[in-house]
């Protein structure tokens, strides 16, 4: 797994007055901010994004692999997993499930957890399970994980 590093004549090395585009350039190599496998066979697979991989004890778990399993549980409409800082690991997974309408109330974080632990080390699994309303996304659906992080530290302030 490694970083998406492209370059070539039809990369353009900056953006039309975005300062931005500049610290994505390092010697002529544009950082996508993907991180990738490529196979055997030389296929790229996009897994993540760097800005949402998960920095725990010094390895690293994909919040893609953790979202996509917990949106196969069966009473899971949609999630999303986030980082939240740890003074001993780092940082640590929250997962922030929205439940079907017919399991809210039902399904508890130690649910969730005993699905995950099948599939994940132990030490992958979320320290917090936060059932919400809703995920909040960005106008084409995404989701706005921005957003997500501040609600998270508001809940878990809350709960402290």
């Amino acid at each position: 797994m490694g970083e998406l590093l492209i370059r070539g004549p039809w990369v353009a090395d900056e953006y039309y007055r975005d300062e931005r585009s500049v610290e994505s350039f390092h010697d002529g190599w544009l950082h996508t901010g993907d991180v990738v496998t490529i196979d055997e066979e030389g296929f790229i697979k996009i897994v993540d994004r760097t800005k949402d991989l998960i920095k725990s004890g010094g390895d690293w778990i994909s919040s893609v692999d953790l979202e996509n399993a917990l949106m196969a549980h069966e009473a899971v409409f949609e999630a999303a997993v986030v980082s939240m800082p740890d003074p001993k690991w780092q940082e640590r997974p929250v997962a922030c499930v929205v439940l079907k309408e017919s399991y809210q109330g039902v399904v508890s974080k130690e649910d969730i957890n005993q699905f995950l632990e099948p599939q994940f080390a132990k030490w992958w699994l979320p320290d917090e399970v936060l059932f919400i309303d809703e995920l909040p996304k960005t106008s084409v659906g995404k989701f706005l994980k921005t957003a997500l992080r501040e609600q998270v530290k508001e809940q878990l302030a809350e709960r402290s």
